[in-house]
């Protein structure tokens, strides 16, 4: 399986020397632009191998070949790989790249999106459209508040809009405030202040009926025993002294607290140890009786026996019917329907394709329900799909059961809400950072129009064009006969420079964190930091990823640690041997999971000759009991440990120091709750008595993923610089003070 040496060779070449035609202009209003975009196939079992910049369109032959424009590189510098400038700078990346943390729509169609600022210190902010389009967008968080939760430590969902208040969690002491919408106001606090941010809100729905804010609660108060997670209602008019009322218990995990249109019912999706809401959950409805309580509760997916399932985004129809996507019959989450009349639960498509993402952070929303007044838009569902790699948007008509496909020109799409005839996704490309996009559903058949409300990246992107690498999707071959993985291969690209001949660039292979996460193609200009230097780099989605269904995403259920480690190996080694890249000069890294799955890579196969890893796991006994509950026994299930009880002293690369192979960098955050920072201290004290090159970086106010510009920066130039420093053949073109590097300086 894969794709032949001739297309990636190729591929590759037509990269390196890439001119600036081959990159269209900035997203154009309208979809009737000169821009040529990819519309990827929605035909059950498609295979898509090669994604490139969506201004080419590339198509695979039955001879395997890929044709793409090849311009003549002019007045370029020859220069050693990874040696090369690039106005793609660590302060660039630091500075402009801006976090997405949910949207929502105003009553008055306006959209409200939380986006996260490494210039302040990472605050999230709240911030609206303008009135009017071409109006300039107004942030709506007063200074000295910020948007986010810590609910599971990964947060999400921490805001919700109703008729004329917002409702928002603050990160400093975790309590709930309400704000006026359209009215000057300061914001006005809902909850108790209990100190050390022992008692969090998540995934809240304002009840209007009830005006009360219905909520995910996570409670930390009672001393030595794990936090309680509950769902409460708490009063927004009143004293915020009074404790909010408890009105769903008894289980480890809920999510998803959301209000029928006609206010009577609640429905909601929960979970317990040890799974994970991947593994199997269950959706439940119960109605709210005259004094707010809920009553009749009926589990209504989940709760079958024989049938292991997770349904996820449980969603009330303006008709007050409950949708949910499922992964029960095939494997694959699709979207479903609860029958209530006949307490039945019906496919809506059956597809082999993934129509929501795990549940890491609260608030995932990946189908919406179109309200409209012409025929042609009445009873449909626009959702987005994932399949091997590429998004989908489309609308699904409720009536027939068809699919239609919105063509875009995005390949990623993360979510997306509702408003009218409205669709707001937010989506990347290879040649745009992840954005907010606003989709008009045009009737009979017209085109639909498209327009850019807020963008992650803040500088101009036209004018790095000639520096950007756009990945290929590769599938190679794993370690285990006849499976098959995929892995986002970015060529290095500089239209400054070209290698000496014969040279090949060194490899940074990236493991993603979860595991049970995924690599994307969208614009990182973090990645392109990297590419426009003169490197390559390999996204794996190794065994256990998602999007690819539940087969795949168990793969790794008791293989942590030895089938993301065998596929990122196999990923480096076959992209060597296609001479993609210089086989002595293999580097990975990895954040979280990922970090963990570089220091195994470095202990339990000699494939690479340095790493790097970010707030990684080096020993997994006891971890258990040192991370939060949401993960406390998620590491039991990855390496087998609930079956083997060796199995975590067998996984721990800490146990087989003897065994380290080459240097490695590791950074960690000091307020990291996810994974404690003796994780990154230990392996580097070990390493460090080994008498193999090693550096700690270590970081004040930090949690797990740093939000800081100043950290962010400083972790891109000492991961670059210390690779250079280890594997040899060329000198940083940036001028960057090395950090101290242990038996090496």
């Amino acid at each position: 399986m894969g794709i032949s040496a001739v297309c990636l060779m190729n591929a590759f070449s037509s990269a390196l020397q890439r001119g600036n035609n081959l990159f269209p202009s900035r997203l154009s209003t309208r979809r009737t632009c000169t821009t040529r975009w990819i519309k990827p196939s929605d035909s059950r079992g498609s295979r898509i191998c090669v994604i490139t910049a969506l201004s080419e369109k590339v198509e695979r032959s039955s001879a395997g070949s890929v044709k793409m424009a090849s311009p003549s590189p002019q007045g370029q510098v020859e220069a050693a790989f990874g040696s090369w400038s690039s106005p793609i700078t660590a302060d660039l990346v630091s500075a402009s790249t801006k976090r997405p943390g949910g949207m929502a729509v105003d009553p008055q169609g306006r959209l409200i999106w939380c986006e996260g600022r490494p210039w302040e210190g990472g605050r999230y902010v709240l911030v609206r459209e303008g009135v009017e389009p071409g109006k300039p967008a107004e942030d709506i968080t007063p200074e000295g508040y910020n948007v986010r939760t810590i609910v599971h430590e990964y947060g999400g969902g921490a805001f919700a809009v109703g008729r004329d208040i917002l409702v928002f969690s603050n990160y400093k002491d975790q309590r709930l405030y309400k704000q006026p919408l359209n009215a000057d106001g300061a914001p006005v606090a809902l909850t108790l202040d209990y100190g050390q941010k022992k008692v969090r809100y998540a995934d809240g729905v304002i009840d209007e009926q009830n005006n009360r804010y219905i909520t995910v609660r996570e409670d930390e108060r009672e001393s030595g025993r794990e936090a309680k997670n509950e769902i409460v209602a708490v009063k927004l008019e009143g004293d915020p002294n009074a404790e909010p009322e408890v009105l769903i218990t008894g289980n480890d995990f809920y999510a998803y607290p959301r209000i029928s249109p006609d206010g009577k019912k609640l429905c909601w999706m929960e979970w317990s140890h040890p799974n994970m809401p991947w593994d199997k959950t269950s959706i439940w409805v119960g109605y709210i009786s005259s004094n707010g309580n809920i009553v009749d509760a009926m589990c209504v997916a989940g709760g079958e026996d024989g049938i292991t399932e997770a349904p996820s985004e449980p969603r009330w129809s303006p008709a007050g019917e409950l949708y949910f996507v499922s992964d029960r019959n095939n494997g694959w989450w699709n979207l479903y329907c609860w029958e209530s009349t006949k307490n039945r639960v019906e496919p809506l498509y059956p597809l082999e394709a993934e129509f929501t993402r795990p549940l890491w952070t609260f608030g995932n929303s990946n189908f919406g329900f179109i309200v409209s007044k012409h025929p042609e838009l009445q009873n449909k569902v626009v959702c987005t799909y994932r399949q091997r790699g590429i998004s989908v948007l489309g609308l699904l008509d409720l009536f027939t059961r068809s699919f239609s496909t919105i063509e875009t020109p995005f390949s990623d799409i993360f979510g997306l809400v509702t408003a009218g005839e409205y669709v707001y996704i937010s989506a990347g490309s290879t040649f745009h950072p992840e954005s907010i996009a606003k989709v008009k559903l045009l009737k009979n058949g017209g085109v639909n129009e498209y327009s850019l409300r807020w963008t992650s990246f803040e500088a101009d992107i036209d004018k790095f064009r000639p520096y950007i690498s756009v990945p290929q999707v590769l599938e190679f071959q794993t370690k285990v006969e006849g499976e098959t993985a995929f892995v986002n291969f970015y060529p290095p690209v500089n239209a400054d420079y070209k290698p000496p001949p014969g040279e090949k660039p060194p490899l940074l292979l990236r493991s993603h964190g979860g595991p049970t996460g995924e690599a994307k193609t969208a614009l990182s200009f973090s990645y392109q930091y990297w590419t426009s230097r003169g490197w390559a780099i390999a996204d794996v989605n190794y065994s256990g990823s998602t999007g690819y269904g539940r087969g795949y995403r168990e793969r790794l259920r008791g293989q942590w640690g030895v089938r993301d480690v065998g596929d990122c190996c196999s990923a480096a080694e076959f992209l060597a041997k296609q001479g993609l890249v210089d086989s002595k000069r293999l580097c990975i890294d990895g954040r979280s999971a990922g970090g963990y799955t570089t220091i195994a890579s470095m202990v339990f196969s000699d494939t690479f000759a340095a790493g790097c890893s970010l707030y990684g796991l080096s020993d997994l006994s006891g971890f258990g009991e040192e991370t939060h509950k949401f993960e406390s026994r998620y590491v039991d299930i990855l390496t087998g440990a609930d079956k083997d009880k060796d199995a975590l002293y067998n996984r721990s690369p800490i146990n087989f120091i003897d065994n380290f192979s080459c240097p490695i960098i590791l950074f960690q955050g000091l307020e990291d709750k996810v994974v404690p920072p003796n994780q990154a201290e230990l392996i580097y004290e070990a390493v460090k008595r080994k008498g193999l090159p090693v550096a700690l970086i270590e970081y004040e106010g930090e949690q797990h993923g740093f939000l800081k510009a100043e950290n962010i920066k400083n972790t891109l130039e000492q991961e670059m610089v210390f690779f250079a420093r280890v594997i040899g053949g060329f000198k940083v073109a940036d001028n960057i003070t090395p950090v101290h590097i242990d038996n090496f300086d």
